[in-house]
Order: C-alpha cells, then structure tokens, then sequence
C-alpha cells in the first residue's frame, strides 16, 4: 500500500464551491482597482493663470478691463478602456486516488491494533507502577514488623534475664537463710545436749558420793559406781526392737551382713551421736540403719532405768 493514496484518503474532504468563491474575489479587487484609477483622473485640474496690475505715482484713470472669454471648460478625460479580466479558471482538484475497502479496513485495524498496543503498554505501566508502590509499601511494613518484633524479643529477654537474676538471687538467699537456720539449730540441739550430758554427769557425781555404801557390785568388783555399766541382757533385744520399725531397706541382700554402730546416749535416753564401727559390707543396709537410728532419737532405758552409753548395737537385715 501506497503512502500518497494514504495521505490523500487521511486529508479533509475540500468544501463545495471553493472555486467560484475564489473567481469572484478576484473580479471584485478588479472593478475596485478601475474605481480608485478612474476618481484619481477626475480630480486633476489645469494650473491657476496669473494676474497682474501696475500702479503709477500720478493717478490716472484706467480704461476699462477688456473683458476676456473664458476659456472654456477642459474636455473630460477619457475613460481608460481597460481589457476586460480575464476569467478565473476553475482549479480542478485532483481526481482522489481510488482506495479499495480492504485496504481502509487494513489500515483501520493497524490503527486499532496500534491504539490497542499503547492503551496496553500504558496499562502494563500503570499496574508495574502499583506493584512497585504496594512492594516499597510491603517491605517497609514487613521492616517495622521485624523491627517492632525484635524490640519485643530483646523486652522479653531482658525481663527473662531480670526474672532469672531475681529468683537466683532469692534462692541464694533463701539458701543462707536455711543455712543459718539449720546452723542455729545444730547448736541449739548440741548445746542442749551438753547441757543435759552436764546436768546428767553432776546428778551422776551426787549420786554416788551419796550413796556409795549401797554398791550392788559383787564380791569381786573393783568398780567405784553403786552399780555395773553394762547393760543387761535383754537391752540389745529392746534396742533392736524399737530402732528396727524405722529401718526402710527394700532391697534384696545376698547374705546376712551385720553393720555395727555405736550410739551415744544422753542419761534420759535422748541420741547424742552414733558412728558406723564395721560395715557390713553393703552402703545401703549401712545408711538404712544410720537414718533409722536418727528417726529413733531416743534409747529406751534397761531394767535398772539406766540408759547405757556408749552402746555398740549390731543389725542384721534378715533377722
């Protein structure tokens, strides 16, 4: 397809009766250039004829002024005969190149297509442009989330760390208080206990610096004391009957190992110490009877109402 048919078919369509407008406007500036020729002519006129008078010292008396025709009137000039204007020929406008439909529809649907192409490309632009601004948008929001979350875990870590100092430091000192008053109570126990192995020991020494003369020591004794220091012979049985309810010890045992302890009383029969002298050969029977002996805390007395101390007991764990 042909550029000048192209541009032919895209021109404005020429109004009607361009032609004879254009003729009759050249013959209007004629007839009013013949007007303005023709009123110029008529306006000339011949020059003014001079006149002059002489005068004499003496007067005189003039003679009559011969009386002059006048001249007559100059002819009136002569109409210029100009040539008639030539007509205006009629510019005919070139015959429009014939279009044939298919190529109109050819060139309608490029222009189509193109006007479609752009309405694209300028819509791709707009929503290339909002998917950027709604991604700056979205990172800047994912950025203060991750920020407002970091200050919150470094909150929390700090009333974590706060928390855990506080409690450490409540359980130290909860620690030396317990400390303290397990320590205060150890010496308040043994104090007592001194205080009563004293009072025990002067009743001990009145006793007998009074009552010597009544010994029940045999013949043969050798002994200052108004009785023997031995226990009797059933005071190992009662012993072992009251501290063996307290032994826990579910464990299965090969054999039947003794543990000895000796246990030193207080005179009203209140445990002072006890001490493992042989073990039995097996750690746990050997801690059963210890603590079975601490939960006792007192010994019973022997059939004289003494309390023998110190006392070696042995235990067998299947007797």
């Amino acid at each position: 397809m042909h550029a000048a048919p192209d541009s032919i078919s895209l021109a404005p369509p020429q109004p009607p009766g361009m032609v004879r407008a254009f003729g009759l406007a050249l013959l209007a500036h004629a007839l009013l250039l013949v007007a303005l020729t023709w009123s110029v002519n008529w306006k000339q006129t011949e020059s003014a004829t001079v006149e002059a008078e002489i005068w004499s010292s003496i007067p005189q008396q003039a003679a009559p002024k011969a009386v002059e025709e006048p001249p007559p009137p100059p002819p009136p000039p002569a109409e210029e005969t100009r040539p008639p204007p030539k007509p205006v020929e009629k510019v005919q406008p070139p015959p429009a190149p014939e279009v044939k439909d298919a190529d109109i529809a050819l060139e309608r649907a490029k222009k189509k297509r193109e006007a479609e192409k752009l309405e694209q490309a300028q819509q791709e632009k707009l929503d290339k442009a909002k998917r950027e601004k709604a991604k700056i948008e979205k990172d800047k929001q994912d950025a203060l989330k991750a920020q407002k979350a970091e200050e919150e875990a470094d909150k929390k870590r700090a009333e974590d760390k706060r928390a855990k100092e506080k409690k450490a430091a409540q359980d130290k000192q909860a620690a030396l208080d317990a400390q303290r008053d397990e320590t205060r109570r150890d010496e308040t126990r043994k104090a007592q206990a001194e205080a009563k192995a004293l009072a025990a020991q002067r009743e001990a020494n009145l006793k007998r610096m009074a009552g010597l003369a009544g010994a029940t020591g045999g013949a043969n004794a050798t002994g200052s004391a108004l009785q023997s220091a031995g226990p009797s012979s059933g005071y190992g049985g009662r012993v072992t009957a009251k501290v063996r309810p307290n032994i826990v010890f579910p464990d299965s045992i090969d054999g039947n190992p003794m543990a000895d302890v000796e246990v030193r009383s207080a005179p009203d029969g209140t445990i002072l110490s006890r001490k493992l002298v042989k073990s039995s050969g097996n750690k746990a029977w050997d801690d059963a009877v210890l603590k079975a002996i601490d939960k006792t805390e007192t010994m019973p007395r022997d059939t004289d109402g003494r309390v023998p101390s110190p006392l070696t007991i042995g235990f067998r764990p299947k007797d």
